[in-house]
């Protein structure tokens, strides 16, 4: 097939590369205003049997909307759209067509096996799930502002991956934050340290805490405790832990997503080119959308928020 690949960023190369090494993948259309890729060509990303969208955020919307007038399988990097009003008219602009998002965890082993796990009732009764997603390093002053902050930005994740392997849905949030580093995530009304506690519609209660400044490493992790089994993904020899046990820490800790998630993004662009659906949709996008919002508002507003308060 042909396929075009818009934005050349550092996803978007990584994702140039991937497919031009798919062997389904006859030819890649390349579209960066600024820049180009010895993977492809130039062209036309839409005169293509399939598109995948790796452009800024504030693009996705209007991107998506022209694949699926076009009738153009879509893949899109997160988020679909910068609110909930605009991402639920895109999905009602996408009725129809095929549009996936890109939520790679769902395809990292690690959340895969735990997920496996917890449906085979190898964890029993699950009763506590805790969440952890922190930076090495703050992204650019001039990218807060434009993010939606933390909990739509690098949190949406993680209430994504929380649906999924769980199979449940969020239903309150509490969530707070603080301001521990530099002054531009404050002027941006955004927060550096993230914390939040989410009660799912069984009762099983989940803990969040995320940073910009976790100066050890890229670290993501999952941990599942159920009445047989605690399991936890995330957890290796790159792992940016040090343990006052006396076990070793890593000497080559990730130092970022990509790093982390090389495998994981390799695995949903070919779950994409195949027709797996068990991809991200719009759908999910935006269930995962409403929880950070409640998240944001909890933390504006000091107080606990039920996900329906947010509903459109």
């Amino acid at each position: 097939m042909r396929v075009g690949l818009l934005g050349l960023g550092r996803i978007g190369a990584f994702h140039a590369a991937t497919l031009a090494a798919h062997p389904l993948v006859d030819e890649l259309i390349v579209a960066d205003p600024v820049r180009t890729s010895p993977h492809g060509r130039p062209g036309d990303p839409f005169e293509t049997d399939a598109v995948v969208i790796a452009t800024p955020t504030s693009t996705h919307a209007e991107l998506i909307v022209k694949a699926c007038e076009l009738g153009v399988p879509a893949f899109c990097e997160k988020p679909v759209a910068g609110t909930v009003a605009e991402t639920v008219k895109v999905l009602e602009s996408s009725r129809g067509n095929r549009v996936r998002i890109g939520f790679q965890r769902r395809f990292d082993p690690g959340y895969v096996a735990a997920a496996a796990a917890l449906r085979a009732g190898e964890l029993g009764e699950l009763h506590r799930v805790h969440l952890v997603t922190a930076d090495p390093a703050p992204p650019p002053a001039g990218y807060v502002p434009l993010s939606g902050g933390i909990f739509r930005d690098c949190h949406i994740h993680d209430f994504d991956i929380l649906r999924w392997v769980t199979g449940r849905e969020v239903v309150s949030v509490y969530a707070t934050g603080a301001n521990r580093g530099e002054d531009f995530f404050r002027e941006a009304g955004d927060v550096d340290t993230s914390a939040a506690l989410l009660t799912l519609d069984d009762g099983t209660l989940a803990t969040l805490q995320g940073s910009r400044y976790n100066g050890a490493g890229y670290d993501v992790r999952m941990e599942l405790a159920g009445t047989l089994r605690t399991q936890a993904v995330g957890l290796g020899p790159r792992t940016p832990l040090r343990s006052v046990e006396g076990l070793p820490a890593p000497d080559d800790p990730w130092p970022d997503f990509v790093a982390r998630f090389q495998e994981a993004y390799v695995n949903e662009i070919d779950a994409f080119l195949r027709g797996d659906d068990d991809l991200g949709s719009i759908e999910d996008a935006l269930e995962a959308l409403y929880v950070a919002e409640a998240a944001d508002l909890s933390r504006r507003e000091g107080r606990p928020v039920e996900v329906a308060e947010v509903r459109l």
